[in-house]
């Protein structure tokens, strides 16, 4: 029997865990109760698990690495929206234990409270009857007790859980009418069941009956973990480069899009899942933030019909991809891709009828829409929400430049679903940087300095950053500062006002001096930017 909890106990406590989640998986996705689906509890638990597993294996065998890694692995592995509270919890267990090596009862009763503090932190709108009460009651037990060795407290935070876990059917009105307990709060007590195992070395009897009345499962098809049925999509991703404030903000945008919202992370890594109509929307939050990447996006319908449909069925009838190009070079570039081009830009942004028509002429019934434009995004949301009233299934997939539209419009693949499609363009758009070489038309202050009618601008996703007199040479420099920060692959699209030779004369600069990166060039034919530059 254990009296202080060490590296190898951790490592064990995740290795018994994984493989106690790995038995239960499918007595905890029974136990979902909403008719639309976002994944399985217990499936999400466990490959949330798998993720912890391969962390820890990977990390150094000293304590403060176990324990990082096992908050790390969590964070960067989460699934649904039980994997992300999971995900704080074992952050909560992690900030405490690392603290004492070995981790005795005192640190281990410190680290319950912590973890179910920062579980209640992680959700927009918390909720008693589910994982969230588990968590705080398992906490409240174990302190109960004072000073006790480890193996007390252990038990006693896992019979708390157990006892919680019976009182969430009558806390939650869903839970009563379906008769079982939570699911979320169940793959909890098969953890702390596993920590009582790894401490005392005896194995704990389950925790009671689950499914309290019998009930006809036919109606459900899958199950929602949580939220209501009034949003048709979960979207998740992981965040970086975002700074406190941004998430902040990006948490107050997504609450007013949707619901069961949950962001957790710290410095700088952030894992987000929310359920949102507007999928665009979501991920431009994310955007606008920080840098989204591993974008997931579920439509819950399309989970219905795989779950009722025969495995015959054939799919829906194709895929179209709407794109707003400026430019005829540009506009036959989209075209040859297959996209249904409506002539836009800075300058000339289409309307929201406009795209809504681009929609029905693509002639199929689901559509992805590339906004190539900032001032363009919120229309196509729009016309997006109308094309779904319509019966179309339709995602904005936020991109701000050409060149983000053309890296999406290339992992494009109609043999995936719909929303593993989205969230590969998605990605792809996020991971490419953009910049523009213009020129000013009037006298401005910027992130540059004041500029002159006339003078040559410089930005770079958006912000003016280079102040010069040729546009050469502005481009040049722009192709310096993207690459400094790395990349394999440069765009470069030539503007109608672009002179003879120029991508190509850029195209040398890159070979030349970045020998790394392969470029790419086009002739765009864009009025009013002679240069567009993408880096992935």
């Amino acid at each position: 029997m254990l009296q202080f909890l060490d590296a190898p106990a951790v490592r064990r406590w995740c290795a018994a865990g994984l493989a106690a989640l790995t038995a239960a998986r499918g007595e905890i996705d029974d136990l979902n109760v909403y008719p639309v689906p976002d994944g399985d509890t217990g499936t999400n638990l466990q490959l949330t698990m798998e993720a912890v597993v391969e962390a820890v294996d990977a990390a150094p065998s000293d304590m403060s690495a176990t324990t990082k890694a096992m908050a790390h692995g969590a964070l960067m592995g989460a699934r649904g929206n039980s994997g992300v509270i999971l995900s704080q919890l074992l952050r909560g267990f992690a900030e405490v234990l690392c603290e004492d090596d070995p981790a005795g009862s005192e640190c281990l009763q410190r680290a319950l409270i912590r973890a179910a503090e920062l579980g209640y932190a992680a959700v927009a709108t918390p909720v008693e009857g589910t994982v969230l009460t588990v968590a705080r009651e398992a906490a409240a037990a174990a302190a109960e007790l004072g000073p006790a060795d480890l193996a007390a407290v252990v038990k006693a935070a896992a019979a708390g859980a157990t006892a919680a876990l019976a009182r969430t059917t009558e806390q939650l009105p869903q839970l009563k009418a379906a008769g079982v307990v939570d699911a979320g709060g169940r793959g909890l007590c098969v953890l702390l069941d596993a920590l009582e195992q790894v401490v005392t070395g005896a194995v704990r009897s389950a925790a009671g009956p689950l499914l309290l009345v019998p009930r006809d499962r036919s109606g459900l098809a899958s199950a929602r973990e949580a939220g209501s049925d009034e949003f048709d999509y979960e979207v998740q991703f992981l965040l970086r480069d975002a700074t406190d404030d941004a998430v902040a903000s990006m948490k107050e945008a997504l609450g007013g899009l949707g619901d069961s919202l949950a962001v957790v992370g710290a410095d700088g890594l952030h894992n987000v899942h929310v359920h949102v109509n507007d999928v665009g929307a979501a991920i431009e939050a994310g955007v606008e933030a920080g840098t989204p990447f591993r974008i997931t996006v579920t439509r819950f319908a399309d989970q219905i019909a795989a779950e009722q449909a025969p495995r015959t069925q054939a799919a829906l009838t194709g895929r179209g991809v709407v794109a707003v190009t400026a430019g005829p070079g540009l506009g036959a570039l989209f075209e040859r891709a297959g996209a249904v081009v409506v002539d836009g830009g800075p300058t000339a942004n289409p309307s929201t009828a406009e795209l809504l028509d681009a929609v029905r002429r693509s002639g199929t019934s689901e559509v992805v829409l590339l906004p190539n434009d900032a001032n363009t995004v919120a229309v196509a949301g729009a016309a997006a929400a109308a094309a779904r009233d319509e019966g179309f299934t339709v995602a904005v997939v936020p991109t701000r430049s050409t060149v983000q539209g053309l890296a999406a419009l290339a992992v494009c693949d109609a043999s995936r679903s719909f929303a593993d499609d989205v969230a590969a363009m998605a990605d792809a758009a996020g991971s490419t940087r953009w910049a523009e070489v213009t020129t000013a038309v009037r006298e401005s202050m910027t992130m540059a300095g004041v500029c002159r009618p006339g003078d040559v601008l410089g930005l770079i996703e958006g912000d003016v950053v280079l102040i010069g007199a040729d546009v050469e040479s502005v481009a040049e420099q722009l192709i310096d500062r993207m690459l400094a920060g790395g990349g394999e692959l440069v765009t470069v699209i030539a503007g109608e006002s672009a002179v003879d030779g120029l991508a190509e004369r850029l195209s040398s600069y890159v070979g030349k001096n970045h020998p790394t990166a392969e470029t790419v060039t086009y002739d765009g034919g864009q009025p009013h930017y002679p240069v567009l530059l993408g880096v992935e």
